[in-house]
């Protein structure tokens, strides 16, 4: 996680509650991800555990805490779009055969960035993979871009490489009936597959997608 907010407290929080995103962790594996120290990792995480916002697993491992659960079902619920996205997100992913992701714009001024809040995998072995929930910065990719304000008669912007090496996207806004921007619908995938040209490949069908969400 490279965000932070100059808040060290909740920026350590934060890293330790993404430390064990993906499966339960010893506190050793809480220090090593965190570069933190021990007595600092264990204070957080135990406070976490206080909070509901970690647990602890029946091998003593620090794991994400229930009370997550019901504050998931709750942001889902004052925020609908993705539920309402997903078989559009799905259409689209079988259409192209590749990863694609709705971002959306969260915070302002100099701390705006975007995050991902719905993300369908491609089927391929070699595939780009965004994590939900993941904050990306708004000066590269084409979803960052165009969440910033950028526009192109085309109706989508793409990026080759901006990001992550070796990774190309073509994306296209989600707009509400007054015309302002709400989200981002993004396909992305290697750029072997994709091509320099990921507009030309794919920039239609996103912009029909986005379309499909735009109210």
């Amino acid at each position: 996680m490279d965000i932070v907010t100059g808040v060290g407290v909740i920026d350590k929080a934060m890293l330790i509650l993404h430390a064990v995103a993906d499966s339960p962790a010893s506190l050793n594996d809480l220090q090593t991800a965190t570069g933190m120290p021990r007595a600092t990792a264990h204070r957080l995480a135990s406070a976490l555990v206080a909070h509901g916002m970690l647990r602890r697993d029946a091998d003593g491992q620090f794991a994400l805490g229930h009370d997550l659960v019901a504050l998931g079902h709750a942001a889902a619920e004052r925020f609908p779009l993705t539920e309402l996205a997903r078989p559009v997100l799905e259409d689209l992913r079988d259409e192209t055969g590749e990863s694609v992701q709705l971002f959306v714009l969260e915070g302002l001024g100099e701390g705006a960035r975007r995050r991902c809040v719905l993300s369908l995998e491609s089927t391929h072995g070699l595939r780009w993979i965004v994590p939900e929930g993941a904050l990306f910065p708004l000066d590269v990719g084409s979803a960052g871009r165009l969440l910033s304000g950028a526009s192109s008669r085309d109706g989508w912007i793409q990026s080759i490489g901006e990001r992550e090496a070796g990774v190309a996207s073509v994306s296209a806004p989600v707009t509400t009936g007054e015309g302002n921007v709400v989200a981002a619908l993004s396909v992305s995938g290697p750029i072997e597959r994709l091509t320099r040209q990921p507009g030309k490949r794919f920039g239609d069908a996103v912009v029909a997608a986005a379309a499909r969400l735009s109210v």
